[in-house]
């Protein structure tokens, strides 16, 4: 057979090595985007959560004493408290002095460290009082060892191969054993549960560690539970992503929190954050929910500070999840510049005090409540990206909806930038939301920001 030409061959021995990896390795995934059939409760169009630690809020430790903290909350600004779980605490196996609060004894009781039912359902009628609505931390995944299902439906749970109980394989939580979501029991008896706490008043519920659950059975629950009244149900779940088809509003944004902490310690850039929300876009429909924070109780205690985390890099990232795409989240002594990691299993309380962070945290409130824009899935405007001659340094994009506009410019690194962005049909008279400069955009020298600044116009 006649040789092939040098050129010829390297060319068919590229596509020969082609088809191979595709035989090897398969195609490249492709995004499947979302299709979300959930009706949002019309009252979070424009929400932002709060998460309560109710164990470190007070040197009291107890609902009574926290419901004092609910006016200053209010005039925060935030109107969805999200509590920690306020069950009963297992004391068989318990870690620490205290246990911890996803150690649940009994899904339909307070746990007498916080008070009674009747301290916490105070609490709820006063933040329903002031136009605020509460959530509860639901652990459905397991419970403690010493919960009365153990005696009363042990076939409700997971078995080793000796037949005993055993804890979530791959964790080291000793403290809790696997329940088995194959059991319609279990489910009936899960959705009861909650219905309690629905019919008692509570809005909707933080659902922890929803791995092991299957989708179907959130579907279900939420269907009988919009019977009561309607409810918002967050799951701390990435992936799959598909549990927002029918069954919950929202889940975390994982990825992007650990990606904003990796940018902040100079180990991505604006570029990685780009190709994120492209992904993101592809992924999720504009009217779905995703939780954004700069940190939580998982990432506080075992993670560290957000100072040690983002640092000086801290008010652009927030300005970021309060005017993206998201519902976004403080938790306990964020606006008051909580400094230390909060202890888990032992009493360890917040030192409240005034700092410069809360005056800033009430005005991106604010700013996310006030301008339809930015308001949550649909009903805010969808994020679209705005190309500068940096974007290896400037992360930029606006949101538009009912004749309200917001361009957000970020610097995603820790030295001043000067660039020059595309705004071609995004002319006008602005405001510069932060300064209240007035400022007519394009301008007509570069748009220069500070180390980790950012920039926010409004029209």
């Amino acid at each position: 057979m006649e040789k092939l030409p040098v050129s010829l061959l390297t060319l068919f021995l590229a596509v020969t090595i082609l088809i191979a990896g595709c035989t090897l390795f398969g195609k490249k995934k492709e995004i499947k985007p979302l299709i979300s059939e959930v009706v949002h409760p019309e009252w979070s169009k424009n929400i932002v959560m709060y998460e309560v630690n109710v164990r470190q809020y007070t040197p009291e430790g107890t609902l009574k004493a926290f419901e004092e903290h609910l006016p200053r909350l209010k005039a925060l600004g935030v109107d969805v408290l999200w509590f920690m779980p306020t069950f009963p605490i297992g004391i068989v196996n318990r870690k620490g002095e205290l246990g911890s609060y996803y150690s649940v004894r009994n899904f339909m009781d307070v746990n007498p460290e916080f008070g009674t039912i009747d301290d916490f359902k105070e609490v709820m009628d006063k933040a329903h009082d002031l136009g605020m609505h509460v959530m509860l931390d639901w652990v459905p995944n397991h419970t403690s060892w010493d919960n009365p299902l153990a005696v009363e439906h042990p076939d409700y749970y997971m078995k080793d191969s000796t037949g005993k109980f055993t804890p979530p394989i791959g964790t080291d939580w000793t403290d809790v054993i696997q329940l088995d979501w194959s059991k319609k029991g279990l489910q009936d008896y899960m959705i009861s549960a909650m219905s309690f706490w629905v019919r008692m008043g509570v809005d909707g519920f933080r659902v922890d560690h929803p791995h092991n659950t299957p989708k179907e059975f959130w579907e279900r629950a939420r269907t009988e539970l919009n019977t009561i009244k309607p409810v918002l149900m967050l799951a701390e779940i990435e992936e799959p992503y598909n549990y927002l088809e029918k069954g919950f509003d929202m889940n975390y944004a994982w990825e992007l929190h650990h990606l904003m902490n990796s940018v902040a310690q100079g180990k991505d850039s604006a570029n990685a954050v780009a190709k994120y929300f492209k992904k993101e876009w592809a992924k999720y429909p504009n009217n779905a929910y995703r939780l954004q924070f700069l940190t939580n109780h998982d990432e506080n205690s075992w993670a560290g500070t957000i100072d040690s985390l983002i640092g000086d890099a801290q008010r652009m990232a927030a300005t970021m999840i309060f005017t993206d795409q998201a519902v976004p989240l403080i938790y306990s002594g964020q606006e008051d510049c909580l400094n230390k990691k909060l202890k888990f299993f032992v009493r360890d309380p917040i030192q409240w005090d005034s700092c410069d962070l809360t005056g800033f945290y009430q005005s991106l409130i604010r700013l996310k409540k006030g301008n339809e824009a930015l308001w949550n899935g649909d009903f805010g405007g969808p994020m679209v990206k705005i190309k500068t001659n940096r974007d290896n340094k400037v992360f930029a994009y606006f949101r538009e909806k009912g004749g309200n506009r917001v361009i957000i410019f970020l610097n995603l690194t820790k030295k001043s930038v000067s660039f020059q962005p595309d705004l071609k049909g995004l002319e006008g008279e602005y405001t510069e939301y932060f300064t209240g400069e007035k400022a007519a955009l394009p301008l007509s020298v570069n748009l220069t920001l500070n180390p980790w600044g950012y920039k926010v116009f409004i029209k």
